[in-house]
């Protein structure tokens, strides 16, 4: 159990960042709205893909990790 710690310490960082994320994603507009966003609305049907979004969210996770692993 000696090199358990350091992976506990990074999984609470993910948690902690992933919670201020949540509470405050919602609070910035652009979010979920760019330009590369799919949203179809038709009379009794609606369907939203944030592409876009996903794009930019994996760019910077992926970023974040790299750094991390550094």
């Amino acid at each position: 159990m000696n090199g358990l710690g350091r992976p506990l310490i990074i999984l609470g960082l993910i948690l902690v960042a992933a919670g201020i994320i949540i509470t405050f994603a919602p609070r910035i507009p652009w979010l979920g709205r760019l330009p590369g966003d799919i949203y179809i609305k038709k009379n009794n049907f609606s369907f939203y893909f944030p592409l876009a979004t996903s794009i930019l969210v994996s760019a910077l996770l992926s970023f974040i990790i790299w750094l991390l692993r550094r």
